[in-house]
């Protein structure tokens, strides 16, 4: 298998360089048998000496003569390019060194020889010379160069285990197509070849033609980095791609079946929903839907815990009279909230958390009341808050797992991924010509972070509950105290209130009760708000709005949660 790869490979190359792929020249005129030249004074003259081997293996046995006082050198590669990301391997053993100075080694990439004054006889073996072309096969090497110093004469005989069939010689610098001086075969089996003048840096290739299955075809071919060959489209990078299409595609598809539900809730027109109900005296109160609380409406609607949920949540502990809220005379707006009654079992544990960290009951901070313009610098910890009320929408199957967690975890999954891909790259772009694959994982992990946000799904509660939602803001928009009994209108504007701030109803809800009389019931003004006019709402419509943006930024500043409002 290998042979039959590198055969291509070299076929490849013999077709982009001419060298090989095309019929031989004729052989050049010259003597029949060339033969080593003594060097002028002064120069070099190399004769170099090759027989192929059964086994596929090419012995070498150079003798070069270095003309007193100087000192050469030499250096073979021995991972030559034979296309943009194709080397073709030769490997040399079998080392030997006669001579009065100097030595030869031989590593991985390269054949070094240093040579004194003298002759020198270097003696070694070449494997990968050997390949099939074609119709036959190949034996290539190159016979010298990488010299230090200008060459007066090359000469170079070649015998193989068959008689040759065609000889090319190539001489001068890489890459050059130019002919050797003389390049023959004579006697029918013996290649000869001779050059005049090899430029230091220079070299000289001998390629010759033999009859097929002569030798072992040894030659060995590698890829070679390149950066478009490292992100080529193979059938393992399309493979990979086309996971990651359907990866992506499957995450899609996951994420329409579980927001299906809520993309159906949020665009159908749904009308008021109905929030009022008569109790067995013919009281009208109001019942939110699927009992939900002003705090956890918020966090459905957008899955996360917000400024304005906790806001909403302290109105409705001043509703349920937990708390009273009363305004505190002065130069600048200020208000205060007052411990009215101590939490109870009625209370959720995010309602206790929000209770306890406006007012804590032990402690050093233990208080009894406390102004909103103290609460910015209280040092107020609303993590517990968070927690809880992520808690609570899963433990009311509005949702199967903690938003917050599902959106961290599947961020952290995308960001290893995406690490992952990044290592993975750049690995495999320096090692091999898959590099598209960690371009794949990358894009992949990139993904899973931008769609962690999606990830938390509502359950079909959840959703029925979104659609609910929404019927309770077109109740706040279309209310009107003449749709309640005098009486209760107090209490049905009141239990309504924290719902509408939680949903961005509070300006529109003030403004349309702001006409009915708080004394009603029998009591003067709001049962759980002091002011300066218990008895004029309308001035309580225009104080409340005030009293909302002061306490959203006390509570932002424990930077504990987002300052947004819900929105459906």
């Amino acid at each position: 298998m290998l042979a039959k790869w590198g055969a291509t490979a070299a076929a490849v190359f013999v077709t982009a360089t001419g060298f090989l792929g095309s019929p031989p020249p004729p052989p050049s005129p010259g003597p029949a048998e060339p033969s080593p030249t003594t060097a002028l004074p002064g120069g070099v003259a190399v004769d170099v000496k090759l027989r192929l081997e059964r086994d596929g293996r090419l012995t070498v046995t150079e003798k070069v003569v270095v003309p007193e006082g100087k000192q050469v050198t030499r250096r073979v590669p021995l991972r030559q390019a034979v296309g943009d990301d194709l080397e073709r391997v030769y490997s040399v053993d079998t080392r030997s060194f006669e001579g009065p100075d100097g030595g030869i080694s031989a590593g991985p990439d390269t054949l070094a020889a240093e040579m004194g004054p003298g002759t020198s006889t270097l003696k070694y073996t070449v494997d990968g010379v050997a390949a099939d072309v074609g119709e036959g096969q190949e034996a290539r090497w190159q016979v010298t160069g990488g010299w230090d110093t200008d060459i007066d004469t090359v000469t170079i005989s070649f015998v193989s285990p068959t008689p040759p069939r065609s000889v090319t010689c190539l001489a001068g610098a890489v890459g050059s197509t130019t002919g050797c001086d003389v390049s023959q075969i004579t006697d029918g089996h013996i290649v000869r070849a001779q050059e005049i003048g090899l430029k230091a840096g220079h070299r000289l290739d001998l390629a010759v033609g033999m009859e097929p299955g002569t030798v072992p075809a040894t030659a060995r071919f590698e890829k070679t980095f390149s950066l478009a060959g490292a992100f080529a489209l193979t059938p393992a990078t399309g493979a990979g791609l086309g996971g990651l299409t359907l990866f992506l595609v499957g995450g899609v598809a996951l994420l329409w079946w579980a927001r299906g539900r809520d993309t159906r809730a949020l665009a159908s027109d749904v009308g008021p929903v109905t929030v009022l109900v008569t109790d067995a005296g013919g009281r009208v109160g109001f019942a939110s839907p699927d009992g939900v609380l002003p705090g956890q409406v918020g966090t459905v609607v957008d899955e996360h815990v917000d400024v304005v949920d906790v806001a909403a949540t302290v109105v409705d502990l001043a509703v349920r009279n937990y708390l009273w809220i009363e305004e505190v005379p002065g130069p600048s707006p200020d208000w205060r909230i007052v411990r009215r009654n101590p939490p109870d079992e009625h209370l959720r544990a995010y309602e206790r958390a929000v209770y306890e960290a406006l007012l804590p009951s032990i402690g050093p901070g233990g208080r009894d009341h406390v102004r909103v313009s103290e609460l910015g610098g209280a040092g107020l910890d609303l993590t517990a808050v968070r927690d809880h009320l992520y808690r609570d929408v899963v433990a009311s199957r509005w949702f199967q797992h903690r938003p917050d967690n599902e959106r961290s975890r599947w961020w952290w999954i995308g960001l290893g991924v995406g690490l992952a891909g990044v290592v993975l790259t750049v690995v495999l772009t320096l090692t091999t010509h898959l590099a598209l694959l960690g371009l794949a994982v990358l894009v992949g992990g990139s993904a899973l972070v931008i769609g962690s946000r999606w990830m938390p799904a509502r359950t079909r509660r959840g959703s029925a509950l979104i659609e609910q939602v929404r019927g309770l803001r077109e109740y706040l928009r279309s209310a009107t105290p003449d749709t309640v009994p005098v009486a209760d209108r107090e209490m049905v504007f009141s239990r309504s209130l924290p719902y509408a701030v939680v949903l961005g109803e509070a300006d529109h809800w003030l403004q349309t009760f702001a006409v009915l009389d708080p004394g009603a019931d029998g009591t003067p003004g709001l049962y759980w708000y002091g002011g300066a006019d218990d008895g004029d709402l309308r001035r309580f419509a225009q104080r409340f709005p005030a009293f909302l943006a002061a306490l959203d930024g006390a509570l932002a500043e424990a930077d504990h949660l987002r300052s947004l409002r819900a929105s459906t």
